[in-house]
């Protein structure tokens, strides 16, 4: 048999969900309802600025604190690396001393035998 002359013998599909005719019969706001509407958006997209703000500003706040803390730590690791050097110097200096002190000690120790 045809598909399509058993569909049409069945009748029409049994209606599953809002008609068009009840989306225009629906209840709809007045003028001034919608007014107010758009006021209570702007009031709420007023208070998230603000509250955008805010949370920036404690940003910028927290950014400042770890720039200070950053560059604080900059001029205590440069005072670490002049320390090194001057101990670097210093150890130089004492090796340099004691290296001299075994020479002179060996060259007596040559010398005596």
């Amino acid at each position: 048999m045809n598909p399509i002359a058993m569909a049409r013998a069945r009748g029409p599909a049994p209606n599953s969900g809002p008609t068009i005719q009840d989306y225009l019969n629906r209840p709809r706001p007045t003028w001034e309802e919608v007014k107010e509407q758009l006021e209570k958006k702007k009031k709420g997209s007023r208070a998230l600025a603000e509250f955008e703000e805010k949370m920036n500003e404690n940003w910028r706040k927290e950014l400042e604190k770890h720039r200070e803390k950053l560059l604080g730590g900059n001029e205590s690791s440069s005072k670490k690396k002049e320390k090194k050097k001057k101990e670097k110097k210093k150890s130089n200096r004492v090796s340099k001393i004691f290296s001299f002190l075994i020479c002179f000690v060996l060259g007596l120790f040559l010398f005596v035998i």
